[in-house]
């Protein structure tokens, strides 16, 4: 697989029309041209010339080989659906342990600390023929706690766990149990992160700071704990993880219209007093399936029924974590709906509500790993806070800030945390990597990872390019701004959630207590069909022999039986039909968005004609005029002296200014000055830290640089 099948082209701004109307109707184009595409490349693919040569007419041979096998794989098939089920309630029974595959000791149990969290610090233990090298760079797993359970970064071998082991480093990983403490809020679990942090360093105390990585929902906790805590992380890698909400493209990214159609963050509220003040994360587990419906109730299990020989304990050891989500007290819930999802209140951005963490206090070098094909988190979610939080690249290198990005063509949002492939490429080159990204000057770069199959030793080359903020959108900004229709659905939100907290709330209450809570929790239909599929159905009696007796005397079809290119085309188009289905409803969802939040925002009037460079040139005047006045005028040999003796210099570190956004000037994200970064174009290779740069970023000096 070659660097262009990893790494995808930039997004093309879409969105060219100013009125709404015109806006729909250039949607209304955009979607049917999307979904018409999308149609006639699936039907080429189902339809190719090379299945099409397979689809012979069958023998009676053919057909009694098929029909025997057909019928073994269903008991098998059926089999693994009820061990699936006994799985899920063995580990309820057992109180929902950790799904580690890696041996592990407790080092600090949140449940001690003054505010008790469900979260806890945890040591890997290295495995038979693995040596951990205690003076290396420690590195810090922060799990994920989105809904599902816990142990995404280390229930298989192959993953960011696995791959910080074999590197040699000294391996932590941040774990959550089932149910939250009483009480219990976003606030505490960041002062217990903090601790956990403070205790790894106290551990290494001849090592750098130790590498955080945070997945998905643990990467946008973690962005917000180092805008708190700059001083504890010596670098930071976040996966999957939402940073700007509000951001996408027109036509791909449907899942950011959600909170608008639903009405805002009331139906949170709901959830939660439900659930007796506890928010069900099958719910969430459940809508992330929903986003694709053709893998969740088809692709999934055709590939377990057509592989069930080899393929059932891949799927139950997936099924084991997937299948066992977790509970969030209510006030969590509702803060991550309200001020993220819908209040896009962690980047920010000119003229933007903030919650009060501001991304420029972070001082470590950040790594953002994302990919085209996730549907939870795209690019745009993943990396627009960049330029909501920077407004031009000369104030991103000013400000002594490094930020690395890695972008994957394909994979899905579970991938960048579960495949085998990403954590043996991507995830092994980020972990080789931390050197030389420490040693990068400031400003922005992408990481890239080419394949080398003619070196087997050394796979991979890594080097990384300089970019420009307006690379991360393609060669122009996107034309239209967004940010009047994701405002009225704050606004509506906060309406509607007024509503609900005074006349429905109130009396909804009284009436829910734990019993009911749990009665509603079972009965939801995620649960319920383990629950059907399982030993306490009656009916599933007789699978456990049939089973057994069906694997002892095993009869498998050959694989030049033309029926199975018959039973693969079948599935193709079951696939294909219900792919059509999401995409429609897409496009409805997109069109339906726009139709009302679009036409609400146009009665504000027309939007006065916005300088969007104005704010990034004026901020860049004052921090060149601030360099002006505070570098001394100095002859060559004077500008050797900072280099040769930095002790000695007479220059004082730089303090970018706070630059006012002018009173005409819209709340919106400006457009980056184009100007021409260093060595452009090539690889880069750093011998020294940029003096922009604040020193002793590990904790121990600048290191000596990695290259591959």
């Amino acid at each position: 697989m070659g660097q262009e099948e990893n790494i995808a082209v930039h997004d093309e701004a879409h969105c060219t029309a100013s009125g709404v109307f015109e806006h729909l109707n250039h949607l209304q184009r955009l979607n049917t041209r999307n979904v018409l595409d999308a149609v006639h490349k699936r039907q080429a693919e189902t339809f190719a010339p090379s299945r099409l040569q397979q689809l012979r007419q069958p023998t009676a041979a053919d057909w009694q080989e098929y029909l025997t096998d057909l019928g073994e794989r269903s008991v098998l098939f059926m089999d693994t659906l009820r061990q699936r089920g006994d799985n899920t309630l063995a580990h309820e029974r057992a109180g929902y342990p950790l799904l580690l595959k890696f041996d592990h000791e407790t080092l600090v149990n949140g449940e001690d600390l003054p505010r008790p969290v469900n979260y806890s610090l945890l040591r890997i233990l290295e495995g038979s023929g693995q040596v951990i090298d205690s003076k290396k760079q420690p590195v810090i797993i922060i799990d994920p706690r989105g809904g599902h359970g816990s142990g995404i970064g280390g229930f298989k071998q192959d993953s960011v766990i696995g791959e910080s082991l074999r590197a040699g480093h000294p391996t932590y990983f941040i774990s959550f149990s089932h149910a939250p403490s009483p009480g219990q809020t976003l606030a505490d679990i960041v002062q217990a992160q903090a601790h956990f942090i403070e205790v790894v360093s106290a551990r290494h105390p001849d090592s750098a700071k130790p590498v955080v990585i945070g997945n998905c929902q643990a990467g946008w906790a973690l962005m917000g704990l180092a805008a708190s805590r700059p001083e504890l992380p010596g670098l930071i890698i976040v996966n999957g993880a939402p940073l700007s909400y509000w951001a996408g493209t027109n036509g791909r990214n449907p899942m950011r219209y959600t909170g608008g159609l639903l009405g805002g963050g009331w139906m949170a509220r709901l959830g939660s007093d439900l659930g007796n003040d506890r928010f069900d994360g099958t719910w969430l587990v459940s809508n992330f399936e929903s986003l694709d419906p053709a893998n969740s109730w088809w692709g999934k299990y055709y590939h377990l029924f057509s592989e069930v020989d080899s393929e059932a304990p891949r799927f139950l050891d997936f099924e084991r974590w997937w299948g066992s989500p977790t509970l969030l007290n209510g006030e969590e819930i509702e803060m991550i709906v309200d001020d993220l999802f819908i209040g896009n209140q962690l980047s920010g951005g000119l003229g933007r509500k903030s919650n009060g963490l501001d991304l420029k206090r972070i001082e470590v070098p950040v790594v953002v790993f994302c990919s085209y094909g996730d549907n939870i988190t795209p690019p745009q979610q993943a990396l627009d806070w960049i330029s909501d939080v920077y407004p031009s690249d000369l104030a991103l290198q000013t400000s002594g800030r490094t930020i690395v990005y890695l972008r994957h063509a394909s994979i899905g949002h579970l991938g960048i945390f579960v495949s085998g492939e990403v954590a043996r490429r991507e995830h092994r080159e980020l972990l080789g990597a931390v050197a030389t990204i420490n040693a990068l000057p400031a400003g922005l770069y992408e990481m890239l990872i080419e394949d080398q199959p003619e070196d087997p030793e050394t796979p991979y080359a890594v080097r990384f390019e300089p970019r420009r903020i307006a690379d991360i959108h393609g060669e122009e900004q996107p034309a239209r701004d967004d940010d009047g229709e994701f405002a009225l659905v704050e606004r509506a939100s906060a309406v509607n959630n007024s509503l609900y907290d005074g006349f429905v709330r109130p009396w909804l209450r009284q009436w829910i207590n734990e019993p009911t809570a749990e009665i509603i929790r079972r009965s939801h239909p995620f649960h319920q069909q383990q629950l059907l599929w399982s030993s306490l159905n009656p009916a599933q009696w007789w699978l456990n022999a049939g089973a057994a007796r069906v694997s002892h005397d095993r009869h498998p079809v050959s694989q030049d039986n033309p029926l199975l290119a018959w039973q693969g085309l079948f599935s193709s188009q079951v696939q294909d039909a219900l792919n059509g289905y999401r995409d429609l409803r897409d496009a409805t969802q997109e069109l339906c968005f726009y139709g009302v939040y679009g036409v609400l925002n146009s009665f504000s009037g027309p939007a006065p004609k916005q300088n969007l460079q104005a704010p990034a040139e004026q901020h860049d005047a004052l921090v060149i005029e601030r360099l002006q006045n505070v570098l001394p005028p100095c002859g060559p040999l004077d500008a050797l002296v900072p280099v040769v003796l930095p002790e000695k210099s007479p220059i004082q570190p730089i303090v970018e200014p706070d630059v006012p956004v002018p009173p005409d000037v819209a709340p919106v994200v400006p457009e980056p000055i184009q100007q021409e970064l260093p060595v452009a174009g090539a690889a880069v290779v750093t011998t020294a830290v940029s003096p922009a740069r604040k020193p002793n970023r590990g904790g121990k000096g600048p290191k000596k640089p990695h290259t591959k």
